[in-house]
C-alpha cells in the first residue's frame, strides 16, 4: 500500500515544477543517448517505450530495473523531479530524428567471421533447434529439440521484438529490437557475427527465402530498410509513404516464398506494398517509389534497387496473415471488427471476414478440416477463436476460450491446436483444441497463478513448450499427444521460441 500510494503522489506531483530536459541531461543521456536515441541503454522516445504505463516508467527511474545497468534514482530525485522526467521521456521529439544510409552504416559492426564447419559444434540436430527469448534479463538460449536442454546462451540486445527470422540453412538466425538494433548470431556456435541499428524504433524484421536480404519495417522513421543478409551493410532505405505523400508507419513485413518479395503492412495509408527481390523483376512492379535519399518532395521517381507495387485498400490494414500459396493476404481492420482478404494476384480486396474483437492474424495458423482449408486466430480483446472456411471466406465457427489471447500454435503431425489465454483472468491456462472437432479438449494450468504463454512444437510435432512469462520463469516441454509435462527447465521471462525447421519450411502451425 505505502509503495502504490508513494507512486501515485509521484505522478500526481506538478510536473512543470521541474525541468526535465535538464534533469534528462544530466542524469539519463550518458546512457540513452543526448537525443534520447540510446547509446548504452535503449532510446527513450514515446514509440519504444512500448506498453510501458508511466507508473511502470515512474518506478523504474525511482528503483532502477533488474538485470539491466539501469540504477534507481529515488535517493537523488523528488517526487517531483522524477514525475518531471517520466513526462520528458514519454514526450514526443520537437522534429523526427533523421536516420539514413550514412547513419545507419555508422552503427554497423562485423565481429567475427563464421567459424567453417560442416555442423554445429555441439551434438544436435541442427534443424530441430529452438531460439528462445528471455526477456528477463535479455538473453537467448539455443535449445535442443531433441533432448530439451540448452546447447549455447548469450546476452542479446534489449527488448527484441517481432520474432526469430533464420536463413535458409537455419544456421543464422536474425533478431531484431524494438530500438532498432539487428543482429546476427550463427547459432551452430553461438557467436554474434554483426549488428547494425537499421532504425530508431523498429517493427520487425523479415528475412528473403533466399537468403540474401533483410527487410526491416520501421516505426521511426517511417521507413523500410533493406539490409545484405551476410553483413548487414544498408542497401537501400525507402520512405514509407502513401501516393500523396502522406508519410505512414510499417505494421509488419512479412516474406512471401513462391513470390520471391517482401509483403509490408502500412499502419496509416491505405495500402499495402509488395517488394520484390527476384533478379529482373517484371517492370509493372516499378511504379511510386519512395526512396528516403532523395527526399520525399522527389519520392515518386523509381530510384529503389527493389521495385515496389502498390496495391491499394479501402483503409488501413494491421497486420497479415497469408494463405500458404501466398494467393491472398488478410489483414484485421483499423476498426477492430472485420478482416480483408486481398488477391495478390489481382491486387483487389475479395472479401471482408466477421473478426470482431480484433483479431490477432500475426499469430493465426492454418490446417484441413473436412478436405477444406481452414485458419484460425485469436483475439485481443474477446474471449474467442474465429475458425474461417478459406474458399468462402465464411466462419465456420467462434469458439469461446476462457479470455483473449495473442498465440496459436499448430503442427502439420499433430491434430491439435493450441493457445493461451494470457491477456485475461485466467492467464495461466492453455487450452487444446482438436482440429477435426473444433471443440476444446483439455485445459492445461501448468503453473497456477502464472503467466503461461507462446506454444511452440518441435521439428516432429512430438513436444510442445509452453512459456511460463514470469522473471524467474521457465520452459515447460510437454508431450504433444498425451499433454503430459515432459521437462522443465528455468528460464529468465521466457517470451517467444522459434523452431529452425518449422519456420525456414513456413509451417502451416506457426507464425510466419
Amino acid at each position: 500500500m505505502k509503495r502504490a500510494f508513494a507512486l501515485a503522489m509521484l505522478l500526481a506531483a506538478p510536473a512543470f515544477a521541474a525541468d526535465g530536459d535538464r534533469l534528462y541531461t544530466e542524469h539519463c543521456a550518458a546512457c540513452h543517448g543526448a537525443d534520447r536515441l540510446g547509446a548504452i541503454g535503449p532510446a527513450l522516445l514515446p514509440e519504444n517505450l512500448g506498453r510501458l504505463k508511466k507508473a511502470e516508467a515512474a518506478r523504474v527511474i525511482a528503483e532502477g530495473r533488474a538485470a539491466t545497468r539501469m540504477d534507481g534514482f529515488g535517493a537523488k530525485l523528488n517526487a517531483e523531479q522524477i514525475a518531471a522526467l517520466t513526462d520528458y521521456v514519454f514526450s514526443p521529439p520537437a522534429a523526427v530524428p533523421d536516420w539514413g544510409m550514412a547513419e545507419i552504416e555508422a552503427t554497423r559492426t562485423v565481429h567475427a567471421e563464421p567459424a567453417k564447419l560442416d555442423r554445429p559444434a555441439f551434438t544436435a540436430d541442427p534443424l530441430n533447434l529452438f531460439t528462445v527469448v528471455e526477456t528477463g534479463d535479455h538473453h537467448v538460449t539455443i535449445l535442443d529439440g531433441d533432448r530439451m536442454e540448452p546447447v549455447a546462451r548469450f546476452a542479446s540486445r534489449f527488448a527484441l521484438h517481432g520474432g526469430a527470422k533464420y536463413s535458409p540453412d537455419g544456421r543464422f538466425v536474425y533478431l531484431a529490437s524494438r530500438d532498432g538494433w539487428v543482429s546476427k548470431y550463427d547459432m551452430w556456435t553461438g557467436t554474434l557475427l554483426a549488428e547494425v541499428r537499421a532504425g530508431i524504433n523498429t517493427r520487425n524484421v523479415a528475412a528473403s527465402h533466399d537468403g540474401r536480404y533483410l527487410a526491416v519495417g520501421n516505426v521511426l522513421p517511417n521507413t523500410l530498410v533493406i539490409l545484405d543478409a551476410v553483413d548487414l551493410h544498408p542497401m537501400d532505405i525507402i520512405a514509407v509513404a502513401g501516393e500523396k505523400g502522406e508519410r505512414s508507419r510499417v505494421s509488419a513485413v512479412y516474406t512471401a516464398p513462391p513470390r520471391s518479395s517482401f509483403m509490408v503492412a502500412l499502419k496509416d495509408v491505405p495500402e499495402m506494398w509488395e517488394l520484390t527481390y527476384k533478379d529482373g523483376a517484371d517492370p509493372v512492379y516499378r511504379g511510386f517509389v519512395h526512396n528516403y535519399e532523395a527526399g520525399m518532395a522527389e519520392g515518386l521517381a523509381d530510384n529503389s534497387r527493389f521495385p515496389i507495387r502498390r496495391i491499394r485498400l479501402s483503409e488501413p490494414l494491421d497486420d497479415f496473415f497469408f494463405d500458404l500459396p501466398y494467393r491472398n493476404a488478410i489483414g484485421a481492420a483499423r476498426d477492430g471488427k472485420s478482416g480483408r482478404v486481398v488477391n495478390l494476384t489481382t491486387g483487389r480486396e475479395i472479401a471482408t471476414i466477421d473478426l470482431p474483437g480484433m483479431p490477432h492474424l500475426g499469430s493465426g495458423i492454418t490446417w484441413t478440416y473436412q478436405g477444406r482449408p481452414v485458419m484460425a486466430s485469436p483475439h485481443l480483446k474477446e474471449a474467442v477463436v474465429s475458425i474461417i472456411d478459406m474458399t468462402t471466406w465464411k466462419t465456420i465457427k467462434r469458439l469461446p476460450t476462457l479470455g483473449p489471447g495473442f498465440f496459436m500454435r499448430g503442427h502439420e503431425r499433430s491434430p491439435y491446436a493450441w493457445i493461451d489465454v494470457s491477456l485475461g483472468k485466467d492467464k495461466d491456462a492453455i487450452q487444446i483444441i482438436d482440429t477435426t472437432t473444433l471443440e476444446i479438449v483439455k485445459t492445461l494450468r501448468p503453473r497456477p497463478g502464472r503467466t503461461a504463454a507462446h506454444v511452440e512444437f518441435s521439428r516432429d510435432g512430438r513436444f510442445a513448450l509452453v512459456s511460463i512469462m514470469e522473471d524467474q520463469g521457465e520452459l515447460i516441454v510437454y508431450d504433444a499427444a498425451s499433454f503430459e509435462e515432459i521437462k522443465a527447465l528455468p528460464m529468465r521471462r521466457p517470451s517467444g521460441k522459434y523452431n529452425v525447421f518449422n519456420k525456414i519450411t513456413y509451417s502451416s502451425g506457426t507464425s510466419h
